[in-house]
């Protein structure tokens, strides 16, 4: 999407220009590699389309976009961490290349300039955005624990692991794009439906990544195939499979869990998940999800032509083979 592309080219510039001191440098040197490393730059894009939505510039919602993404890096800097997490977007991650208390404290500088990009806001909307980013920086923190618990719990829902991505994953998308609303005064009955879009897009996306991590091409991928597998993460597809299994592919999938070929335990689970049908039914819940995102937007009170730039970034992101 070349309409993508400049998007990011824009926020890729705004994530240069931001402004940190050069002492101390083991400070702030990690958020300047950070920041350089890469990365889709899917949230700020959101937070720049929603006030365009509502016909207001882009530059308006600018400073609040950087926000949303400086924000998602703190959490991926301190996720590397609890992940113990070697690299990112292909490079060593911040507590590798420096250490782990050098990391907690840049992530945390990250968090405060988070909060100064937010603070450039017209004064009249600084309360909204204020209440909305800090309901969404808690339940992104409560999605993470909950994430962090289903490693150790014996019986995890699909119910459950529905909520604990909407927390950690979908709640962001949804406050991106309310903010950029926000910016452009929308009504709050379109804030909320385009909230809602990005709660259901986010969830789709999250659990496309489950489908990817197992079924992608490897040479498109850009990470092993079946990491989640090998690490036995309860993902969707792990649910379902349980779910739908008989008492015998149920055995086998436990025996799977401590099998030490790590090539075969990917490929017997992939045969395995294809005997009762996985990826077909967590297929029809992603489209569900995806079929509700396209609902809540056509709720919105502006015109069909404007929501256009809406409904191909999700078309794109639910195409996507990486």
């Amino acid at each position: 999407m070349e309409g993508l592309a400049a998007y990011t080219r824009k926020i890729e510039a705004g994530l240069t220009a931001v402004d940190f001191p050069t002492s101390p440098n083991q400070l702030y040197d990690p958020l300047r590699y950070f920041l350089t490393i890469g990365g889709k730059r899917i949230r700020p894009i959101l937070t720049l389309l929603g006030a365009q939505l509502f016909s207001a510039s882009v530059d308006k919602a600018f400073p609040q976009a950087i926000s949303i993404e400086l924000f998602h890096n703190f959490t991926l800097i301190h996720d590397d961490i609890m992940d113990a997490a070697p690299l990112r977007r292909n490079q060593e991650t911040v507590h590798v290349k420096w250490n782990n208390d050098i990391a907690i404290l840049s992530g945390d500088v990250l968090l405060i300039k988070a909060y100064q990009e937010l603070g450039k806001i017209d004064p009249a909307h600084l309360p909204e955005a204020f209440a909305l980013f800090n309901k969404t920086a808690i339940e992104v923190c409560e999605g993470q624990q909950m994430d962090m618990d289903f490693e150790i719990a014996e019986n995890v829902t699909i119910d459950q692991y529905i909520e604990m991505i909407r927390l950690k994953t979908s709640v962001l998308l949804g406050c991106a794009l309310e903010i950029g609303a926000i910016v452009a005064e929308a009504s709050k009955k379109d804030r909320e439906a385009l909230y809602n879009f990005g709660q259901h897009i986010g969830i789709a996306f999250q659990i496309q990544d489950d489908i990817l991590d197992l079924y992608a091409d490897p040479d498109k991928f850009g990470k092993q195939v079946g990491g989640d597998v090998i690490a036995n993460k309860k993902t969707l597809l792990y649910l379902t499979a349980l779910e739908k299994a008989t008492l015998e592919q149920k055995e086998q999938l436990r025996q799977l869990e401590n099998e030490q070929d790590l090539t075969l335990k990917v490929e017997r689970t992939r045969q395995l998940f294809d005997q009762i049908g996985t990826k077909q039914i967590c297929q029809e819940r992603m489209s569900h999800h995806f079929d509700q995102a396209i609902h809540f937007l056509q709720l919105i009170d502006v015109s069909d032509s404007s929501k256009e730039p809406l409904q191909d970034l999700s078309e794109f992101l639910m195409q996507r083979d990486q």
